[in-house]
C-alpha cells in the first residue's frame, strides 16, 4: 500500500476503538480509497491504516472533518522512518516557555508572557519581542538561572522520543529560539546529539545585561540548521522530522520530510499538515511505525 493513516489517541487513554477507525476508514473508502491491513501500534491508542488509489490531499481532505478524538495523520509509507528529529524546546520538548520561568524570578513574568504569547502567534517580529522581554531582565543575578532550571518539566514522550530515535540510529538536535543555558542542560539530560540557541549576555558572569548575542537566532536559523545537520549526516531534509508549536518553528516545519505542529498555536496549526493535538511527544514514533514494544526507556 502507497498510503499510512496513524492514528493517535491520547497517551494510556484506550480512546481509540475500532468504531472510530471505522470512521476513518469509511471517510477514505468514500474519496476512492482501496483499504488495505490495519496494524496496531499499541492497543487503545494507535494505529496504522493502510491505503492506497488517493493522494495525501485527497486523505487529508476526506478527512478533515472526522472528529474522533485522536489525531489523523496522512503520509507515504515509504521513507516514514527518519533518520533526523530536529526539535523546537520551550513548549515542545518542555512544556513552559523558560524565559517566562525567568520573568517570573525577575517579577516580570506578566509582561514577558504577554510578549512571548504574541510573537509565538505571529503577530510580533521575533527578534524585536525577543529584545524587550530580555530587556526586562537586566540587572538579574545569573544564579537565577539555575533557579529558574529547577522548574522546567519535560512535555510527556520527550525522553522516549529522543531515546528511541537515536537507539535506531537517528542524529538527534534541539534547535531552539531560547537560550543555551537551557539546550545545554536539556541536551545533556535527553540524549540530544546537538543544541543551539540564544546567549545570554552578561556583566562578569553575574548579572544579566539585557541583551542577547547578535546575531539572534530566529526562524532562518532553525531552516539553516535542519539543511546543514542534513548534510553533516549525509541526508537531506525528506530523511528528516521536525517538531515545533511557535511561528517561528513554520518554516522548518515546512521544509521537513515530516514537520508537525504539536500542540501548537492556533495560526501554526492553520499552516502545518501534520499536527498533533491529542498524543504526546511519543505520536512521533508512532508516526515513523514504532510499536509501543519497541519504544526505548530514556
Amino acid at each position: 500500500m502507497d498510503l499510512v493513516l496513524t492514528l493517535i489517541a491520547a497517551p494510556h487513554s484506550g480512546a481509540l476503538r475500532d468504531d472510530l477507525i471505522d470512521r476513518a476508514t469509511s471517510a477514505l473508502h468514500a474519496a476512492g480509497a482501496q483499504i488495505g491491513e490495519t496494524r496496531w501500534l499499541a492497543p487503545g491508542e494507535a494505529c496504522d491504516l493502510f491505503f492506497t488509489g488517493i493522494t495525501c490531499e485527497q486523505a487529508d481532505k476526506a478527512l478533515e472533518n472526522v472528529d474522533i478524538g485522536a489525531d489523523l495523520v496522512v503520509q507515504p509509507v515509504q521513507g516514514r522512518a527518519k533518520k533526523l528529529l530536529i526539535a523546537d524546546m520551550d513548549s515542545t520538548i518542555v512544556t513552559g516557555e523558560t524565559l517566562d520561568e525567568l520573568a517570573d524570578f525577575a517579577g516580570v513574568k506578566d509582561r514577558v508572557a504577554a510578549i512571548t504569547a504574541r510573537a509565538m502567534n505571529g503577530e510580533l517580529d521575533f527578534e524585536t519581542a525577543l529584545d524587550e522581554r530580555v530587556g526586562l531582565l537586566a540587572g538579574m543575578s545569573v544564579a537565577m538561572l539555575d533557579e529558574a532550571w529547577k522548574r522546567v518539566e519535560y512535555t510527556g514522550g520527550a525522553k522516549t522520543l529522543v531515546a528511541t530515535m537515536r537507539a535506531n540510529g537517528a542524529y538527534a538536535a534541539l534547535v531552539s529560539g531560547g537560550f543555551d543555558f537551557f539546550t545545554d542542560a536539556v541536551r545533556r539530560e535527553l540524549g540530544f546529539d546537538f543544541d543551539q540557541a540564544n546567549v545570554l549576555l552578561t556583566d562578569d558572569g553575574k548579572t544579566l545585561t539585557g541583551k542577547v548575542k547578535k546575531p539572534v537566532l530566529d526562524r532562518q536559523a532553525k531552516v539553516d540548521a535542519l539543511q546543514k545537520l542534513s548534510v553533516q549526516n549525509g541526508t537531506t531534509a525528506a530523511d528528516a522530522i521536525a517538531v515545533g508549536d511557535g511561528a517561528n518553528d513554520l518554516q522548518m516545519i515546512a521544509m521537513a520530510g515530516t514537520g508537525v505542529a504539536f500542540h501548537a498555536k492556533p495560526s501554526v496549526q492553520a499552516q502545518a499538515r501534520i499536527c498533533i493535538n491529542h498524543g504526546d511527544l511519543t505520536a512521533l514514533l508512532y508516526m515513523q511505525g514504532y510499536t509501543r514494544d519497541q519504544f526505548v526507556s530514556a
